[in-house]
């Protein structure tokens, strides 16, 4: 069985007892579902998947290292306000919360700074901190914009995200090759047909 804090997680604290009754329950529902539980390859399969879903929605732990920002490079005073700072792609993967599938793909984040940056490697760790729970497309674009707003008070913000559900590819209609995309703007992109042109211009090009 499970040892007592082989799946504690900062923010979440996951009882030995709870995690061994967590583990029988997978493997009377992997037995239900034709699975051997007994065979050697898949003896140890409910604690394993059970660790992959606890690592799988870290997310809801937090980062306390998103919280690291830096001065502007230039003041609004400047002119250069607009100017952009976009990353991508930034892979991610994350559970919907209907179907308990993975949806999977790349986000595009850019933001024009006000007083304050953020550290290029922290708008990755934002993306991740979000998908990394049960949500579904249309939340995690929220999170992450309303996310990077609340951290530096960016004038703008504007995220893509580009994923494949696995709840449409594995069953239902069982469509292959469809992707979703869905854009968020918060601030002058909300504003500025120009600025989203910019912005959607350079997330194709990389």
């Amino acid at each position: 069985m499970i040892e007592p804090l082989a799946l504690r997680q900062e923010g979440r604290t996951l009882r030995a007892t709870d995690l061994n009754r967590f583990e029988g329950y997978l493997e009377e529902i992997f037995t239900a579902l034709g699975m051997d539980v007994g065979a050697p390859g898949t003896q140890d399969t409910p604690r394993r998947y059970l660790q992959a879903m606890v690592d799988a929605t870290a997310g809801y732990d937090g980062d306390p290292k998103l919280r690291t920002v830096f001065p502007a490079e230039h003041t609004r005073e400047t002119g250069t306000s607009h100017a952009q700072i976009v990353e991508g792609p930034i892979s991610f993967y994350a559970l919907c919360e209907h179907h308990a599938l993975p949806f999977y793909g790349h986000a595009y984040v850019g933001y024009l700074a006000g007083e304050e940056i953020i550290g290029i490697s922290k708008l990755t760790r934002l993306v991740r901190l979000h998908a990394r729970r049960f949500t579904v497309q249309e939340r995690l674009g929220e999170e992450i914009a309303d996310g990077l707003l609340g951290l530096v008070d960016a004038r703008g913000v504007a995220v893509v995200l580009e994923a494949a559900h696995m709840c449409t590819q594995m069953r239902g209609v069982s469509e292959e090759s469809s992707r979703t995309r869905t854009t968020f703007w918060r601030g002058l992109y909300d504003e500025d047909p120009d600025l989203r042109r910019e912005f959607l211009s350079l997330a194709n090009t990389r």
